[in-house]
């Protein structure tokens, strides 16, 4: 019988897990005796379900699943850094994973146990997420959170606006051309505001792009024509009034149930955060690609510490979790979208989704995941860009001018990148 492309990639993934096994390690662990492994996961990073698969299939050792609640972050690095009860493979959330590469002698190259062999089955800006300067790899890919735009059909058409998702796609591929959008519904007196949510757009426009806050050598440039063109796309919607007053996520549901809030932006895993907010909505909504191209929110990696007991056997396990077959059982149970394109083609993916109307979401996050741009994120990154949030929301929640709320962003990061060690 003829084996399928997916079915052949996930041979390769569970084999160079198994090669592995014969490999030499790089961990300061005990080896293959190992009696235990131990794996750290906060709730919701990988399919409970996959994982107690796991602990059944890899009768070696005994895997020890934990759950970690709180600080996943936190707790972790007092793990490596105190050198006592340290799990043998770890998650690393997305928003992390920067701060850890700079730490990357606390972790296994994975490359060492042959992940490099697997990086052609994965997509490329987040295999190069997980990697540092010099090439090691640090985290293996989960799931990624490619991004969309969420709408309400009925509304769309209540405005004269398209209603299909390729239509739509069409009608707004820029975001002039989704503002414009927003101009006209409001025109036709809805009742609807276009733009729910300001800083999220400000993010979605820094995502999709190559460049962030600071550059490889260590620069600041928060202070460039990508960051300020960001801005003003973000400032743009309360300009021309399209803008709702501020409100939390919850209130944002609550009023799109209302036909107040016909769109809004989010990742693949924002879907199941409105089927659970609006149950009774099933059928009301569709997903249509981002104006402006893909961006990407979330996801996150798997990572051996230092202290692994038997590298080789972890990994092998990493790999069986994360192939392209489980990948698609962590779509279902948890709305991890696979990192592993392989996985895209999978039932648990292609198969029509009530909730938005019969659509095949997949089509939408599937491109869009394949084609987000590559940046490089910084370890202080996360702190450096945080005035500019607190300032775009000054702009939209009081009415701060915004050339002066950039101008206040841009000295307060400068001062924060200083304090990091940022040039």
């Amino acid at each position: 019988m003829e084996l399928s492309r997916r079915r052949l990639l996930q041979v390769a993934l569970v084999s160079a897990g198994s090669a592995a096994l014969a490999a030499c390690g790089s961990g300061s662990g005990s080896g293959a005796d190992a009696k235990e492994l131990t794996l750290w996961y906060w709730g919701g990073g990988l399919s409970d379900k996959v994982v107690a698969d796991a602990v059944k299939q890899f009768t070696q050792t005994k895997l020890k699943p934990s759950v970690i609640g709180g600080d996943f972050k936190q707790k972790l690095v007092t793990t490596l850094t105190g050198r006592k009860f340290v799990p043998d493979i770890t998650g690393v959330k997305g928003e992390d994973i920067a701060s850890l590469l700079v730490q990357a002698d606390r972790f296994i190259d994975l490359n060492t146990l042959g992940a490099d062999k697997l990086a052609s089955q994965f997509v490329d800006w987040k295999w190069k997420q997980g990697s540092t300067k010099d090439g090691k790899l640090i985290g293996f890919p989960i799931d990624i959170g490619p991004t969309a735009m969420y709408y309400r059909p009925a509304d769309f058409e209540k405005a004269g606006l398209p209603s299909k998702p390729e239509d739509v796609a069409a009608a707004m591929s820029t975001w002039d051309d989704y503002y414009a959008a927003g101009v006209k519904m409001k025109q036709a007196n809805t009742g609807a505001s276009m733009v729910m949510d300001i800083p999220t757009i400000f993010q979605m426009v820094i995502g999709q792009g190559t460049k962030r806050f600071i550059d490889e050598s260590g620069k600041f440039i928060g202070d460039q024509d990508h960051i300020r063109n960001a801005w003003d796309l973000a400032i743009k919607p309360i300009q021309l009034g399209i803008a709702a007053p501020q409100a939390g996520e919850s209130d944002q549901f609550t009023a799109a149930s209302r036909g107040k809030s016909p769109s809004l932006f989010g990742a693949a895993w924002r879907g199941q955060d409105l089927k659970n907010a609006l149950p009774d909505d099933t059928g009301n909504w569709r997903v249509a690609s981002m104006p402006g191209g893909p961006s990407n929110y979330g996801g996150s990696f798997l990572a051996l510490p230092r202290e692994c007991r038997n590298p080789q056997l972890a990994f092998q396990i990493v790999t069986w979790l994360l192939s392209p077959e489980n990948q698609g059982r962590g779509f279902t149970d948890a709305a991890l979208f696979p990192s592993s394109p392989a996985a895209y083609t999978l039932p648990a993916l292609t198969a029509p989704d009530p909730y938005f109307g019969g659509q095949k979401t997949v089509e939408v996050f599937g491109e869009a995941a394949q084609k987000i741009p590559a940046s490089y994120e910084a370890p202080a990154d996360a702190a450096v860009s945080a005035p500019y949030f607190d300032e775009v929301l000054s702009v939209w929640a009081k009415g701060k001018n915004p050339d002066t709320a950039w101008a206040d962003a841009v000295s307060k990061a400068k001062e924060i990148a200083e304090r990091q060690g940022v040039n």
